[in-house]
């Protein structure tokens, strides 16, 4: 486990954290396709909070692409280092999740967020934010549509209905199981939507969630608990 120190320059105000969003938002990359689905190397990345603590945990998971097995993984934990205010939780993860990654004994490939990239209501989410960090290809998986709209997709697994800006498709519904609750995709850097569509697809064959997403999870909570029970 590695601990986090908060960098000096980081943001403390939503004023500053906004322009860096402006700033780095222009390094966004969309015209590069990605990896291919099922090759390589894919990492899931999550956190979990004491907020009462003021700490948040953070796990990288690296599965085979293939297979899904988890061939690496690490784990950070920190001071809370931004707060709350909806549409810049990224400053409150960056620096852990970062420690995270690179505290991985190989190289991650594709990164899987859990939350968004485009569909964001600056069009800079935790996914992008860290591919632009990074130089890594980033997809973001969520759970919700935030405040974006959307048709409910068709009822068998893979179908999907644009995730709606006004006129602006910024991701998509995801179905991921026949009759369940879609997942929202969207693109983070250096991946387009259809192959965040297919990587999601590959990486969800038994539930709703990617298995990216469900090990990082299980992972950043469990390292949460151990920062208290060590």
């Amino acid at each position: 486990m590695t601990t986090v120190h908060i960098p000096e320059d980081w943001p403390t105000t939503e004023e500053q954290a906004r322009a860096v969003q402006d700033a780095l938002r222009a390094r966004v990359i969309l015209d590069e396709p990605g990896p291919p689905p099922g090759t390589g190397h894919v990492t899931g990345v999550d956190v979990a909070y004491d907020d009462e603590r003021d700490v948040v945990a953070a796990a990288a998971v690296v599965l085979d692409a293939s297979s899904l097995d988890v061939v690496a993984e690490a784990t950070a934990v920190g001071r809370i280092s931004f707060p709350y205010v909806p549409g810049l939780l990224a400053f409150r993860e960056i620096p852990t999740v970062l420690a995270a990654l690179e505290a991985l004994p190989r190289p991650p490939g594709l990164v899987v967020c859990d939350g968004y990239g485009l569909a964001h209501p600056r069009r800079f989410g935790l996914a992008s934010h860290l591919g632009v960090l990074t130089g890594l290809p980033t997809i973001g998986v969520a759970k919700n549509p935030f405040t974006f709209s959307y048709d409910d997709p068709d009822t068998p697994r893979g179908s999907s209905a644009p995730l709606l800006a006004g006129a602006e498709e910024v991701g998509r519904a995801l179905r991921t199981r026949d009759g369940v609750k879609p997942v929202f995709v969207s693109v983070g850097h250096r991946v387009t939507l259809d192959q965040a569509c297919a990587h999601t697809l590959a990486l969800t064959p038994a539930y709703r969630l990617p298995e990216t997403t469900r090990r990082a999870d299980a992972l950043c909570r469990e390292a949460l608990r151990d920062t208290y029970s060590a």
